[in-house]
């Protein structure tokens, strides 16, 4: 394996360990410029996988279970309408109004003074519906659920254990898909288990890096992630960079 693949998937785990998404945006685009974009998905959501189980597994206690069933939930509805949309709709123009709402809800949330907040999980659902209109249409339903989270008002500790409750089982239908249509191939996993001493590596420092931010801090973070994904999503709307996956 190419020193550069351990360098892009040791990058993207730490950042999804941290704030707990965005490693699709870092691993896919880069990944591509060294592999078949059809191996580098499912590298990818198997990576999503593991730092999902890990944080899983440490950090149950503090997830919303309330609140990732209600997203899952919705987000099965919504997965069927992405995917009815990824072949009626024009996916540049999609690309580009979603672009533009995640990246002008972040810019004024880093701007706004006092902090948007939704008291309860009432509007879960329609945060969750659109996570699967934009699962089912481009494999990205993350930025929906990182404004929920933002909005939510969760520590870091909530924040990035309770997307991880979400990602697990979604990463883990992406991955079956994936197996159902010949995606998954021994170069997969091969790529997997060369990368995933790196990836070990990453998670707990990551972890580290989540433990150590203040909540103002972690926050302006996340925002400044979700204006990385509008950004992203803008490029891609005019044809500049690569296809998302399931998870960030």
């Amino acid at each position: 394996m190419l020193p550069s693949v351990l360098a892009i998937l040791f990058l993207a785990t730490f950042i999804r360990s941290a704030l707990g998404f965005g490693e699709a945006l870092v691993a896919v685009p880069l990944l591509a410029f060294v592999m078949p974009v059809e191996t580098a998905a499912p590298v990818a959501v198997l990576v999503s996988i593991t730092v999902a189980v890990v944080a899983v597994a440490r950090d149950w206690r503090h997830i919303h279970f309330h609140s990732v069933g209600r997203l899952f939930v919705a987000t099965a509805i919504g997965t069927p309408i992405g995917l009815w949309g990824l072949h009626a709709l024009d996916g540049r123009l999609v690309k580009l109004g979603l672009g533009l709402v995640v990246a002008g809800f972040a810019i004024f949330s880093l701007v706004r003074r006092r902090p948007m907040l939704l008291p309860d999980d009432r509007h879960a659902w329609t945060f969750g519906l659109g996570a699967g209109v934009l699962g089912g249409a481009y494999g990205m339903n993350g930025p929906p659920l990182v404004m929920y989270g933002a909005l939510r008002g969760w520590s870091p500790v909530h924040f990035r254990a309770t997307l991880q409750g979400y990602f697990l089982p979604a990463s883990v239908l992406a991955m079956a898909g994936y197996g159902m249509t010949g995606l998954w191939t021994p170069a997969v996993t091969h790529q997997y288990l060369v990368a995933l001493p790196a990836v070990l590596l990453a998670i707990p420092l990551g972890r580290l890096a989540n433990r150590r931010l203040s909540a103002p801090v972690f926050m302006v973070c996340v925002h400044g992630g979700l204006v990385a994904v509008g950004v992203m999503l803008l490029l891609q709307s005019v044809g500049w960079f690569g296809a998302s996956v399931v998870g960030s």
